[in-house]
């Protein structure tokens, strides 16, 4: 009876010592597939970071940049890794909210966040997607414009380089889609936006649309 109480008292030891790693979610990154994936996928979703439908359960690089826009908006590091830190603090948050009182279909790009919210004639976020503006000695200028002029493919005479899916905002500053769009400021003023998100984007936003650049 005595060795029963013992190996028992010794089993509640041992269950009570590791009971806070089991509720600790792993770290998701690309690559990383399963039912913890596709849930994540559903919180970005429901949050705006991702299209309504989008929930495949395996963490590719438009989840990545979904996790970099809520990291982004939320005062976290950009990694783009789902830690544990990262998933609980998504599952408090709220769908974003602009920070103008309009109640008319436009953008806001904040770059303090790295992010763009495409906001509803309603006033309410559809769409939080990662960006990246100016590097250091360069300018992605503050102030509100529209978008004036857009190209499938427009070329870029002082890079020398294809801009695709670009969306115009004030001189040669546009949206465009770009292979690399990291969680800091990488751009030469223009507003990159990730390949997975770019096609959306351009669409959503015709010649005229009103965007707050802050």
């Amino acid at each position: 009876m005595r060795t029963r109480i013992l190996l028992a008292t010794a089993i509640a030891l041992v269950a009570t010592a590791v009971a806070p790693a089991v509720g600790q979610a792993r770290t998701l990154y690309q690559g990383s597939c399963g039912s913890d994936v596709f849930a994540l996928q559903v919180r970005l979703a429901k949050r705006s970071y991702l299209p309504a439908t989008y929930h495949t359960g395996c963490f590719d690089y438009r989840t990545s940049q979904a996790v970099m826009a809520f990291q982004g908006w939320v005062g976290f590091s950009r990694t783009g890794y789902a830690t544990d830190t990262t998933q609980r603090r998504l599952l408090l948050s709220a769908r974003p909210r602009q920070s103008a009182t309009w109640h008319f279909r436009h953008m806001e790009v904040h770059k303090r966040k790295q992010v763009v919210l495409l906001i509803g004639r309603e006033g309410i976020v559809q769409r939080t997607i990662h960006v990246s503006t100016a590097q250091p000695g360069f300018i992605t200028p503050t102030g509100r414009y529209k978008i004036y002029a857009k190209y499938r493919m427009s070329w870029s005479r002082p890079y020398h380089v294809w801009l695709p899916w670009a969306s115009y905002v004030v001189g040669g500053v546009a949206f465009h889609s770009y292979p690399s769009v990291p969680g800091y400021p990488a751009s030469h003023g223009c507003i990159r936006v990730p390949a997975p998100e770019a096609v959306f984007l351009y669409g959503w936003a015709p010649v005229g649309t009103p965007v707050w650049i802050m």
